[in-house]
């Protein structure tokens, strides 16, 4: 399941809120991953990096649930600089 079918945010193309929020960026390859895109929509609200909204997508329902994706192969990877 993908998250835009599992939180029916309407974001999805052809979804219900394409025309006021745009096509979410985690569709249609990451919705099983939405943490890790940036441009998702959390309360109604487009969040920015994972690294921002990483404690928000911690407390959701989707996140939280089976459906998510937590395999290491799409994990962010850190960078030294």
């Amino acid at each position: 399941m993908k998250c835009w079918e599992f939180k029916k945010c309407g974001r999805e193309k052809g979804g219900a809120k394409v025309d006021s929020l745009g096509v979410c960026p985690a569709y249609p390859d990451g919705g099983e991953t939405c943490a890790r895109v940036a441009g998702t929509l959390c309360h109604g609200t487009v969040q920015g990096s994972f690294a921002t909204k990483l404690s928000s997508c911690m407390k959701c329902d989707f996140y939280q649930s089976s459906h998510y994706n937590r395999r290491s192969s799409g994990a962010a990877t850190l960078v030294k600089v």
